[in-house]
Parts: structure tokens; C-alpha cells; sequence
């Protein structure tokens, strides 16, 4: 239910100016939706197939590009060999504890506990003494399929089903390595882990101990219990593991009245999950304050299985997809995120602190003291980030912000009253490792331009967007810049269709709704769609087929088709090994109904991929994908 959440959460009800409101006249006709002739000249320079920007000649994409997807399959290049391997319910390797994967559904809620989660999303490989066949996997599992999940579904939801939901949440470490030529996991494990609902949490930044952090059953406020609907990930320079908690706010239920810094980040009065009846954690009208403990960027160190993750608050609340790290040349780190919601923000993070040699233990606190920052896109190609500093402009006591924590945890409202650029779903980001551009999908919002919702804007510049497209951005001087200038890489879509609005300026191979990115060491940039059940196949993506991964060459703009899918699966995930021999990406949701709660009596009507077994189930899973050269990916 989570994913459809991204597309229905619209809370940004401020009055922030548009870019029309604060750019020159004549910019602002020429970018209005209606204007045919502004719409062809958007799109004319990748339909040109001119080069993008000021960028050297790319790397060459050394693969012929495949079909689009259909069928309950998944697909890569003639070359390449993909191996599904650690899909949901397998049994992570705790030693001593690994019960197998049950295909009726009737494994526990204590044995869910130990076992993979569900619906795998982010997710990074972490060498063992540096090596590219021997290594822990740190991942991500968004939400679940309670249809799936469960004996005979959602239907008399019991507390242990939702307890069973709660253990198919969180973060799974597990290792992995290349025996006789395959890929697999290694059980038992000293590092193996599950971070579940009821795994604790420290807090971390100015946050911590805030009095809207507290509750009865933690009134320090510095110890959170659980992490839920984590999407995208990264890997810090110093060897940790980044994970955004994204839709959490509708795992809330809120009750007949609910408060107005609830309802700004999306609250309703009942949850989606059900929780709040056997928890009473989920239920914010007898808890208000527990709500404001999820949606941060939480970090783990994978290498010490006794290490306690962290609730980084400095980086700001928010539905973050997930963070990412650049490194100014005097050796700060700069944290980049957004988070997947209509209208809302993109963020930057620079720390007080350089980065020290010694891995995660000499850089514990790093991310606990900096300056926090929200973008604002100007309709000439410039921007600013806007600081998120207690005390500076309308962020004071008089205007709610007691402190610089209640500035995090309300980081919404800050960004409101700093009039940042409302966005269309921000999601993964990624930096190019050779000329410091970072890169944004923004994977769709049909609610732009629609009655009384923003309308178009330079950095959003197509009304009812369904195809979504990918902004970047170079900071002035270092990645710690006060402003920037930024340009369009693409818009997503299909040339055949009608509207102008959705045929996009796609070089090459067609896709819609771009969501996780990732650039290899080469410079080449890997996309993945997510278009939702409910979309595909129909209107304008019926030619676009099944969810996809596809390289890009970012000075050319042109897209190689390189994987598609199973029906109605995200592709998502994106992490290589050191030497760039090995990909991982993952599949998730294979056989998503359009409700996205499938029906227990038919759990194979979409999809039974990747067991294909009688009387089976689909099963969100990560795959291995390597040249049967044994070459480089993509090379």
C-alpha cells in the first residue's frame, strides 16, 4: 500500500510563489503548459540529438539494447546472465535461527523475524577487505503485501498477523559471495541481522531528547524503537549505510482530530496497516509525539553486527526516499535527499565536521552537527539553497520553532515559510563521480497544474506529468555552494503519444516514471521505472511495457534499454562490486495488483516469478546480473 501512498500524498498546502510568480514575464509564457510552441522548444534539444550541457564525451554503452518487457519474465542483454537470489523469507543466516521460507504463507511472525523482509528496495554491497566476491549486503524492505503476507490475507487482521507485518518491515544485513562461479548467500553469519519494529534505535542530532521526540514508554526521547518503509540507500565514504524512512505517516492513525502538524505531513484518521489496534504506538491520538520519530535518514554500520543504528536528525524530517554523499575538497560531507511526496522539497545536509580517516567508529557524530538547506530552483537555470537555521529569517519562536529541533522535525513548515520549489516527487539521487553533477528523478505528479494545485514551473514544467523526468544540478565552487545552476538530463515519456505533455524528450530507448539511479564508476547512469499497477498497460504508457533498468549516457542524453522485469515488479535497487564485474538490483512487488493488496485466494494472478512453483507465490527478490565474459557491467 505504501508505494500508492507516494502518489496520493499531497500535503503542501503553503503559498509559496511559483517560479512564475519570481521569474521575468517573458520566461513565464514561455513555459506555460498550453503553449504549444514553448512545449516544442523544450523538448527540442534531446530530440535533436545534440549534446546536453557543458559535458566531455560519455563512456560507451557497450550493450545492444533490449525489447520492451512483457510477460512474467525477467530479461537482460544477450551476453549477460541474471540469477534471482535472497527473495523475501529466506532465512538471513542468524546462526541458530534460520527457519525456511513457507510458500502458503504460514510462516510466523517470530520466524519472519530472522527471515528476508518484504518488498526489497534500496540496497549496497560492502566489501569484505575490499574484495569483489566476498561481501555483506545491507537492504532496504519498503512495505508489504499483507495478501501475500498472511494465511487467508488482510481479512481478520489477528496481532499476530501484524506483528508478522512489522517483522517484514526494516533493514536486513546479510553476506554474500562468489562460490564456483554463483553468487550466494552465506548462512549462517556472524554479521547477519534483521532491523525490525522492535530492533532500538538511538537518536542522533539536535533532535535528540526534543520534547517532541518523547513519549511514555521513552520519555528521554533518544531511544526509537523500529524503522519502517525504508526506500532508497547509499554508502557513506566512511563505510555506513544510509536509508530513508519514507511514507511513514500512514502507518498512523490519527482519529477524529487531527493536528495541524500532522495533517501537513499527511496524517488520516485511520491507518493503512491497522497497527494502531494491537500497538498502541501507531495510534497518535493516545501517542502524538511517536509519529515524529519515523521519517528520517537512519545510518548502520554493517561491519559491527553489535553496532546500534542511528536516527540522524540533523539531515530533517521528512518522506525521504533516501541520502547521498558528496565530499567538499576540504573533506566535509555533503548530504543530499528528497523525499517522494507531491509538492515537496529537495534537501542538502553539509557537515561541521571533516570527514575523519577511520571509518564509521572515528565518525560516529559526523552527522549530527551541520547546516541543513532547501532548494529553490529560479526559472534562469539558477537556484539557492535556503538555510534551515533556527533564528534566520521566519524560522523563529513566533512562527512555531522553538528551537533548531523543532526546525527538523517541522521541516516541512520551515521549507513552506522559506517559499523553497515545490517538486514532483523528488526520489533517488545520485552524483556523478567525475564532475561532481547530481542528479534527481522526479518520477511523476498528475496533480501539477490541475485545479487549485501548483501549476507549472521551470524545474516542473509539465502539467497532469505522468512520465515523470530527471533535473541535475552543480553547486557553485564545491558541493557546499549557497547556489547552483541546474538544467534538465530528460523528460521522460513516449513520442507517439498525443499530449504534448507526456512524449518527453527521450533519446533513444522509451521509459516512464524514472525513480532509483545510480552512476558506476565509468560515468554511465543507471535508471529504473516505476510505473504502478495501476498505470501500466494503458493511456499513454501502453507502449511503454514492463517496468525497466536502462544506461544513459549523461553528455549525449542517450538510453539503452538493459533489463525489464516481471509484470507489474519495480525495478529498484542499484549497487555494484568494487571491480564493476557484478550488478545487484532488485525486483519488487512481481505481480503488484492494481489495489496493491493482493487477493490471498489467487496469489499467482499477476505473477509467480521468480520460483514459477505450483501452488507458489511472487516473492520480492534481489538479482545478480553479470557478463558471462566475466567483463564490466555495461562495458
Amino acid at each position: 500500500m505504501a508505494k500508492d501512498f507516494e502518489t496520493m500524498e499531497d500535503s503542501n498546502r503553503s503559498s509559496n510563489p511559483s517560479i512564475h510568480d519570481v521569474s521575468n514575464p517573458s520566461r513565464r509564457l514561455l513555459l506555460q503548459s498550453g503553449a504549444m510552441g514553448a512545449m516544442a522548444a523544450l523538448l527540442a534539444p534531446l530530440a535533436a540529438c545534440s549534446s546536453v550541457g557543458p559535458f566531455a564525451a560519455g563512456p560507451k554503452l557497450g550493450f545492444q539494447g533490449i525489447a520492451i518487457g512483457d510477460g512474467d519474465k525477467l530479461v537482460v542483454p544477450d551476453g549477460y546472465v541474471a540469477t534471482a537470489i535472497a527473495a523475501w523469507g529466506e532465512p538471513v543466516g542468524i546462526p541458530g535461527n534460520m527457519p525456511p521460507f513457507k510458500f502458503d504463507a504460514s510462516n510466523t511472525a517470530a520466524e519472519q523475524a530472522v527471515q528476508m523482509g518484504m518488498h526489497h528496495d534500496g540496497m549496497e554491497y560492502f566489501p569484505l577487505n575490499g574484495s569483489s566476491t566476498h561481501g555483506l549486503m545491507a537492504l532496504n524492505h519498503e512495505y508489504t503485501d499483507d495478501g501475500l503476507l498472511h494465511v487467508g490475507g488482510f481479512a481478520g487482521l489477528t496481532a499476530e498477523k501484524a506483528k508478522k507485518a512489522q517483522n517484514a518491515h526494516g533493514l536486513t544485513v546479510y553476506e554474500i559471495a562468489l562460490r564456483d562461479g554463483a553468487w550466494q548467500m552465506v548462512r549462517p553469519s556472524r554479521y547477519a541481522r534483521r532491523f525490525t519494529m522492535d530492533a532500538p534505535f538511538s537518536v542522533g542530532g539536535p533532535a535528540a531528547g526534543h520534547a517532541m521526540m518523547q513519549t511514555a514508554a521513552d520519555p528521554a526521547g533518544r531511544t526509537v524503537l523500529g524503522t519502517l518503509n525504508n526506500c532508497a540507500a547509499s554508502q557513506t565514504p566512511w563505510g555506513t549505510y544510509l536509508s530513508g524512512e519514507e511514507n511513514f505517516m500512514f502507518y498512523f492513525s490519527g482519529g477524529d482530530n487531527v493536528s495541524a502538524h500532522h495533517r501537513r505531513w499527511g496524517m488520516r484518521k485511520d491507518g493503512a496497516y491497522g497497527w494502531e489496534k494491537f500497538d498502541t504506538r501507531f495510534d497518535a491520538a493516545r501517542n502524538p509525539n511517536e509519529p515524529n520519530r519515523f521519517g528520517w535518514v537512519v545510518e548502520v554500520d554493517p561491519m559491527d553486527p553489535t553496532s546500534t543504528p542511528v536516527k540522524r536528525t540533523a539531515l530533517g524530517r521528512a518522506a525521504h526516499e533516501g541520502a547521498w554523499v558528496g565530499v567538499t575538497k576540504d573533506g566535509r560531507a555533503v548530504v543530499y535527499s528528497g523525499e517522494d511526496a507531491r509538492f515537496e522539497y529537495i534537501y542538502k545536509f553539509v557537515s561541521r565536521d571533516k570527514i575523519a580517516p577511520g571509518g564509521a567508529r572515528a565518525n560516529r557524530e559526523l552527522l549530527d552537527h551541520g547546516i541543513l538547506y532547501v532548494a529553490r530552483f529560479d526559472a534562469d537555470g539558477n537556484g539557492r539553497w535556503l538555510p534551515l537555521v533556527h533564528g534566520q529569517g521566519p524560522l523563529t519562536a513566533a512562527n512555531g520553532f522553538a528551537d533548531q529541533g523543532e526546525v527538523v522535525i517541522k521541516a516541512r513548515q520551515a521549507s513552506d515559510l522559506l517559499q523553497a520549489t515545490k517538486m514532483d516527487r523528488p526520489e533517488w539521487l545520485s552524483i556523478d563521480p567525475h564532475n561532481g553533477w547530481v542528479y534527481c528523478t522526479l518520477t511523476n505528479n498528475s496533480s501539477r497544474g490541475q485545479t487549485n494545485m501548483p501549476g507549472v514551473d521551470a524545474a516542473n514544467p509539465r502539467a497532469n506529468n505522468v512520465m515523470g523526468q530527471i533535473i541535475r544540478w552543480k553547486d557553485a565552487g564545491d558541493f557546499d555552494g549557497a547556489t547552483f545552476q541546474w538544467n534538465h538530463l530528460v523528460l521522460a515519456g513516449d513520442p507517439s503519444n498525443t499530449r504534448p505533455e507526456s512524449r518527453g524528450n527521450i533519446k533513444c530507448d522509451i521509459y516512464a516514471c524514472p525513480d532509483g539511479i545510480c552512476f558506476d564508476r565509468r560515468g554511465v547512469l543507471w535508471i529504473q521505472t516505476d510505473a504502478a499497477a495501476a498505470q501500466m498497460y494503458q493511456g499513454e504508457l501502453q507502449r511503454i511495457g514492463n517496468n525497466q533498468m536502462l544506461a544513459c549516457d549523461p553528455a549525449t542524453g542517450e538510453t539503452r534499454r538493459f533489463l525489464t522485469g516481471p509484470t507489474n515488479c519495480e525495478i529498484t535497487g542499484c549497487t555494484f562490486t568494487p571491480d564493476g564485474r557484478t550488478l545487484f538490483i532488485n525486483v519488487q512487488h512481481p505481480g503488484e495488483t492494481p489495489s496493491e493488496r493482493s487477493d490471498p485466494a489467487a496469489p499467482t494472478r499477476y505473477s509467480n516469478w521468480p520460483d514459477y512453483r505450483p501452488g507458489g507465490r511472487p516473492r520480492s527478490s534481489s538479482v545478480v546480473i553479470r557478463k558471462r565474459d566475466g567483463g564490466v557491467i555495461g562495458s
